[in-house]
Order: C-alpha cells, then sequence, then structure tokens
C-alpha cells in the first residue's frame, strides 16, 4: 500500500479554502484535516458543504458565502480568523468551467465568470494577508489550469481568468514576499471529479486524455490535494512565485 507524507508544521494551522464543498475542494479540506489543521471553507452550495462539516466534526467550519460578493469574502475571512485563529494558509480553489461560445459571452457573463475564477482569489489574498504578516508569514495557493495552455475550446472567459491567474501569482508573490506570504499557482490537468466525470468523460475523451498523458493514468482530487499540502507546509518555505503542474505530463 501506498504511504504518504504527514506534515507536522500543518497541525493547529488555520486553513481557508474557496470552493470547498465538493470535488477538488472538498478533498483540499479533507487532507488538512487529517493533517490536524483547522480548515474554514466557503461555498455556495449549502447542503453539500454543510454536509461536508458534519463528517469531519469540529475541525472543519464551514462558511456559506457567495464568491462573487467582495464584501462577503471579507467577512468570511474575518469570521474563519475569529473562530479559527489567524489564517496562514489559503487555497483559492473555486471555479466555475462551463463551456460557452464566443458569440454567447454577454458583458454580464464575462463579469460573472471572471469574479468566480480570478477576483476573489485577489480578494481573499487582500483579505488574509494581514493576518499573515502579523503571525510571520503564510502561504497563499491560487488555483490555475492547464486548458489555457492547451487552448481547450469553447469556453473563451475560463481560460482567460485562468491565464490571468498566473500573472496575479507573480505579482502577489512579489509585493508580499518581503512579509514572508509565499504565493504559488497549482496548474491542474483533467481531474476527474464527479461532476467532470458525468458531464464530460467518455471513452473517447478517455482514450485521447491517456495518449496525450505521458502517464497512462487518471488523476483524482486526492492527487491535487498532496501536492497543495506540500506546498501549505514549512516543507516548501522558499517555493514562491511558481506554477507546479499536475497533469500526468499532458502539458
Amino acid at each position: 500500500m501506498t504511504s504518504f507524507a504527514s506534515y507536522p508544521s500543518l497541525r493547529d494551522r488555520a486553513v481557508l479554502v474557496s470552493g470547498g464543498a465538493t470535488g477538488i475542494g472538498a478533498a483540499l479540506v479533507e487532507h488538512f484535516v487529517a493533517q490536524g489543521s483547522k480548515v474554514g471553507f466557503l461555498d455556495i452550495d449549502e447542503p453539500a458543504g454543510r454536509g461536508l462539516a458534519a463528517r469531519l466534526g469540529d475541525a472543519a467550519l464551514f462558511l456559506p458565502c457567495d464568491l462573487r460578493d467582495t464584501r462577503a469574502l471579507h467577512q468570511a475571512a474575518e469570521t474563519t480568523a475569529a473562530r479559527l485563529g489567524p489564517v496562514t494558509v489559503l487555497v483559492n480553489n473555486a471555479a466555475r468551467d462551463d463551456r460557452h461560445a464566443i458569440a454567447a459571452v454577454t458583458p454580464e457573463f464575462w463579469d460573472e465568470r471572471m469574479a468566480v475564477n480570478l477576483r476573489h482569489q485577489f480578494f481573499l489574498a487582500q483579505a488574509v494577508a494581514p493576518g499573515m504578516k502579523a503571525s510571520g508569514g503564510g502561504s497563499i495557493i491560487n488555483f490555475s489550469s492547464v486548458s489555457w495552455m492547451l487552448a481547450i475550446p469553447n469556453m473563451p472567459v475560463y481560460l482567460t481568468a485562468k491565464a490571468a491567474v498566473v500573472g496575479l501569482t507573480r505579482a502577489l508573490a512579489r509585493d508580499l514576499g518581503p512579509d514572508r506570504i509565499r504565493v504559488n499557482a497549482v496548474v491542474p490537468g483533467w481531474i476527474m471529479t464527479e461532476r467532470q466525470v458525468e458531464l464530460w468523460l467518455t471513452p473517447d475523451s478517455e482514450r485521447a486524455l491517456f495518449e496525450a498523458q505521458c502517464l497512462k493514468e487518471k488523476l483524482y482530487p486526492a492527487d491535487v490535494a498532496r501536492l497543495v499540502l506540500w506546498l501549505a507546509a514549512d516543507d516548501s518555505r522558499m517555493a514562491t512565485a511558481q506554477n507546479f503542474v499536475i497533469d500526468g505530463g499532458w502539458t
């Protein structure tokens, strides 16, 4: 049986995860709790969020939050810090990757998807940075995607946002580095969440994926979570302003 790492530096650390109720986000919450962290997580999906929190017990704090509401984001970050202690790990995971055609994009759709896929990452970082500075440092982990590198069709707004996450990550890393705050981007490939399997996985798409990947296996949320744990822990203390691709060698 494969054994994976434990990180003593994550024990009792206050962690905040956006989009933590389902998919990769839920795996992140579960893995941090297993490391002994105190985890706050935000999501608009209240039934899923409350269900996950109930399963995990006192170590997980679910805060219903519409990530498009910047004021609500700041309030959620403040509540997390008040309940769990200063947040020294932020994981900006939440996203929506619905397919859309160029001709169908309206200004309203553009603004809404940028709010979900990009804007919330900046404003959560803004909210937790003072507490990280006061605590002597921290780790911010932003989620991008290989989709923009591969020019995946039929989601131009999503690709734009996920490419911008890389620029945001480097900007935050530069400006927050003097306060010992590290900022990195995780860049996942096709991760087999329940949503991805239900909506898009077919025998043909699976065959094409394995032809493209160096490693002929599917990637799962736990694979991503284990990378995030390392980036959150002190073991990665000098890693910042970097993009960590986890895609089985697809790109």
